[in-house]
């Protein structure tokens, strides 16, 4: 690989992912037999966005509890004579996952402390994920949720040190950076409800809010129903 093309996998592969991991940080874990409305209470009252799911019989992490969850169970359910949302909202966690996330349940991805940034890229990538925990595999412990913003964010803190490969002189569109054709947004009044089948079948996590003239006035985020 070229010396400067290939200076960021070099980090990458030169950092584990416990030197991201702050030695302060809030992260909430929630026991499978949570109630979903507390759960989710938890997670607004906290400002995080996700959080491991403990299971008490396996002694485990299992899996992850997002905002993209609750969304996809509002999409479903919103118009079901069947279903009252206030019903789910009742239910307990492990019971949440077994009725309602069925089609999207996967074991959890999970990475160790000692694996390098580039395994923990490579595994958000492949497995298509936002959030990756990093768990202890000797004490079984979560300690830090990794996502792609901060592990740019620690890339960031060593870029004045290192060589600028020539790509980063380049514009965003030359690189095939972003999204230019049939973008998905919103209008000022359009309601909640088709924001949610938005994000849902769409599958971006913010929408443009773009006024009658065409112009973007806002941005829209899952966090924001919250």
């Amino acid at each position: 690989e070229d010396s400067e093309s290939g200076v960021y996998m070099r980090f990458m592969r030169s950092h584990k992912c416990y030197d991201i991991v702050p030695t302060s940080s809030k992260l909430v874990v929630f026991d499978t037999t949570l109630q979903v409305k507390k759960a989710f209470f938890a997670l607004v009252a906290n400002g995080v966005r996700a959080a491991p799911l403990w299971e008490s019989k396996k002694q485990s992490f299992v899996g992850m509890l997002t905002i993209t969850d609750f969304i996809n169970i509002l999409h479903r359910y919103y118009k079901s004579p069947m279903v009252q949302i206030y019903e789910l909202e009742e239910h307990k966690i492990e019971t949440w996952r077994e009725l309602y996330l069925q089609e999207t349940f996967k074991p959890l991805v999970n990475i160790s402390p000692d694996a390098s940034l580039f395994d923990a890229v490579y595994s958000l990538i492949k497995n298509k994920i936002h959030r990756l925990p990093v768990i202890d595999p000797i004490s079984g412990n979560a300690l830090y949720i990794l996502t792609h913003k901060r592990i740019l964010k620690f890339l960031q803190l060593f870029m004045s040190d290192m060589p600028k490969p020539a790509f980063m002189k380049q514009n965003l569109d030359v690189l095939g950076i972003g999204t230019y054709h049939n973008i998905a947004f919103i209008h000022p009044d359009t309601p909640i409800i088709k924001a949610l089948n938005v994000f849902v079948e769409r599958r971006v996590s913010a929408l443009p809010v773009v006024d009658e003239s065409g112009k973007v006035v806002d941005i829209y985020s899952k966090f924001d129903e919250y």
